[in-house]
């Protein structure tokens, strides 16, 4: 089973940019979007052009902002939307789509914001989506997969000397909640099979950071460590255009 995850900084200029030539091509059977930036009659539109996935979005209240959509070729379970937290829940940032053999969730996590403004909330965040994975898995083994927003270690960014605890995405309230999270859990499939290569996800608009390649990995493929032995493949493809962050993907073995 591949599966594939793309911030793609709004899925309507995304598709203008070869958003369906790029998936296509890499062949998966589901694809997780954040920041999608539209209504779910909007994004359900703008997916047309990809034949054979059935759409399920998830879109913010505030128009034009956030939002994550899983699209599948296999119709989940179920699929649920949220944590079932109003203050979490405004943004269309967590989908759950259940599987017979896992729970597949796609987050756009929170940034911290200019000046770390929400990074308060940030962490009230962080613990609430931990407690929110945890109940999932319970049940079954758990795939987490989006922009996570966090830079878990120096090699995860170009920069970390001039970041650290003055940027959003690499402050160690950030770091903790990340290790949190992989305490013992979760793994970190990309590092799980790549643990000394320098690749990124994301790039800042300015000052040509993408072709000077001076970026920070904060988009993640995180499985229960139950999925160890399930892990074929993790990849980033930082040579597909078309947002800001490029997708990245997880092989399994695994129905």
């Amino acid at each position: 089973m591949r599966l594939l995850s793309w911030n793609v900084n709004g899925i309507r200029a995304a598709v203008g940019k070869g958003f369906v030539e790029a998936v296509s091509d890499l062949d998966c059977d589901i694809i997780c979007l954040q920041e999608t930036k539209a209504q779910d009659d909007q994004v359900v539109t703008a997916l047309e052009g990809l034949d054979g996935f059935h759409v399920f979005p998830n879109s913010a209240v505030k128009k034009g902002y956030s939002g994550t959509t899983i699209l599948s070729r296999q119709a989940p379970l179920q699929v649920t939307c949220d944590m079932g937290i109003s203050e979490h829940d405004q943004e269309g940032r967590v989908i759950c789509a259940e599987y017979p053999a896992f729970n597949l969730v796609t987050v756009y996590t929170p940034n911290s914001g200019n000046g770390l403004k929400r990074l308060d909330y940030r962490q009230v965040w962080d613990r609430d989506f931990l407690a929110y994975l945890v109940s999932l898995e319970k049940y079954k083994p758990v795939v987490v997969c989006g922009d996570l927003n966090v830079a878990h270690r120096e090699i995860d960014l170009a920069r970390p000397k001039s970041n650290y605890n003055k940027t959003a995405g690499y402050t160690q309230q950030e770091i903790d909640g990340m290790d949190r999270l992989l305490d013992d859990r979760f793994i970190d499939t990309y590092r799980h099979l790549h643990p000394d290569t320098i690749k990124y996800s994301w790039w800042s608009f300015r000052s040509g950071a993408r072709g000077k390649n001076i970026g920070w990995r904060i988009d993640y493929f995180l499985a229960s460590s139950k999925l160890a032995d399930s892990i074929r493949l993790a990849e980033i493809f930082d040579q597909v255009t078309g947002s800001d962050h490029c997708p990245v993907l997880l092989e399994l073995d695994i129905r």
